[in-house]
């Protein structure tokens, strides 16, 4: 079958309007609704220019295929995912290209009660349909549209997270990045004790502080300067969409997503003990101690918010996270948030008294880690099965790609789903020295 370039594993991406477009996300419309059989489906749209043509469409492919819209309007991915639950919905959808330059758009999908809806869960199907021209016939008895407010709802919702009677009167960089999180931090600051100091907080279509995808270098000097200025007690900054958010010291210091894992892990089993948490394989030997430690059962998952959500569900588990800032939580629906990790890093602070670099510099010094780098190789799967057969005497592990243990290191490396690239990541047990010895002689015999 020939291929829709947007078309990704787990969702749709791509230029406006040459991979993307309004006909496009008609005929998306009417084939979603059709496949699931909706009464109802759920939309929100992030700031882009395109958003809102692009909604607009897509609400006309949805209402010909016999489906009742509710528009939220302008929101966060984890808006949908809370939206589509709370209204019994049989789907949502959300437009946004989180991360991406403004030229770019795209759309998440989930079905009832927030369930991922990707390549191999349905994604394939519409993209079928579209390609062969078999769309299903728009119906005589048309969907309509209701628009819904829902902000308070949500930040209700929220309050089942954490309580602000335990948050300390803190001083807080937040950086919106001119995506929408700046709508939902503004509806939250009532609800908290602490200051905010607000860095691009106004939604603005044409980004004109850089693409908010704080995982750049460049992206991340604002909130660190804004740190510094405001002598304030940490920082954090969020995607487009806000379904993730990023950690920075009171130092300024970025701190990697591996180890925000492990902190939230400990902040839900200070509350919660003996439940299950679900890790990804890239590093774990952090997240495994903090959860043995305090008394929760760490659960392997393949990398991925399609699986991991699925694990989750399988084990029951109250929390999983990805090194890649991606936190889900059970009572959210099993979805991932941007704003639930916040709060609970405010509560966690506030209720151990000591500063966020504290709790980091403990844990990277009993387990330094490379973090996620990236090579471009022509032949991902055969560069992976060279370096397996000359790491031997370890313990192998294929969960998500080749992980190998030794006594006092470790390493994952695993292709990604959609480029030409693999990615490795490398842990140590206390040696920083090893742990930098040890990526570089893997980045010589993946680049050689």
């Amino acid at each position: 079958m020939e291929k829709i370039k947007a078309f990704k594993a787990y969702d749709i991406r791509g230029k406006v309007p040459s991979e993307l477009n309004v006909e496009m996300a008609y005929k998306i419309g009417l084939s979603f609704a059709s496949y699931l059989k909706a009464d109802t489906i759920v939309i929100g749209y992030d700031i882009r220019e395109s958003s809102e043509a692009l909604a607009d469409s897509l609400r006309k492919g949805l209402n010909d295929a016999g489906a009742d819209v509710i528009d939220i309007g302008l929101c966060g991915t984890e808006m949908i995912y809370f939206a589509t639950p709370f209204f019994d919905a049989d789907g949502g959808i959300m437009i946004t290209a989180s991360h991406n330059p403004p030229e770019y758009n795209g759309m998440k999908f989930v079905k009832k009660d927030s369930v991922p809806f990707g390549y191999n869960s349905g994604l394939n199907e519409i993209e079928r349909m579209i390609v062969n021209n078999n769309l299903p016939q728009p119906v005589k008895n048309k969907g309509g549209c209701t628009k819904k407010e829902i902000m308070s709802d949500f930040i209700q919702h929220l309050r089942k997270f954490y309580d602000p009677a335990k948050i300390n009167p803190l001083k807080v960089v937040v950086n919106a990045g001119n995506g929408c999180a700046g709508l939902a931090l503004d509806a939250l600051e009532p609800e908290l004790p602490v200051k905010m100091i607000k860095v691009f907080n106004e939604p603005d279509s044409k980004f004109p502080n850089g693409v908010p995808n704080p995982l750049l270098p460049q992206n991340r000097q604002p909130t660190l300067d804004a740190i510094i200025k405001n002598k304030a007690d940490l920082g954090v900054a969020w995607d487009g969409d806000y379904d993730r958010c990023f950690f920075f010291d009171e130092n300024g210091n970025f701190i990697e997503g591996y180890y925000i894992v492990a902190l939230l892990a400990k902040s839900i089993l200070k509350k919660n003990p003996g439940e299950n948490i679900v890790h990804d394989p890239r590093l774990v030997w952090n997240t495994l101690e903090v959860v043995s430690q305090n008394g929760g059962t760490a659960v392997q998952s393949v990398s991925g918010h399609a699986y991991i959500k699925q694990k989750m569900r399988e084990v029951n588990a109250i929390y999983g996270g990805e090194m890649s800032a991606h936190h889900y939580f059970r009572d959210n629906a099993y979805s991932d948030s941007g704003m639930i990790p916040f709060l609970l890093i405010l509560q966690l602070i506030s209720e151990e008294g000591k500063p966020l670099s504290q709790f980091v510099s403990e844990m990277i010094s009993a387990y330094p880690c490379s973090g996620e780098i990236n090579s471009e190789i022509t032949d991902p799967a055969g560069k992976i099965k060279e370096i397996d057969s000359q790491y031997t005497g370890g313990i192998k592990d294929y969960t998500d790609g080749l992980s190998v243990e030794y006594d006092t290191w470790r390493f994952n490396l695993r292709m990604s789903n959609t480029e030409p690239i693999i990615r490795l990541n490398v842990e140590s047990r206390g040696d920083i020295k090893l742990m930098e010895e040890k990526t570089k002689e893997l980045l010589d015999k993946i680049r050689s």
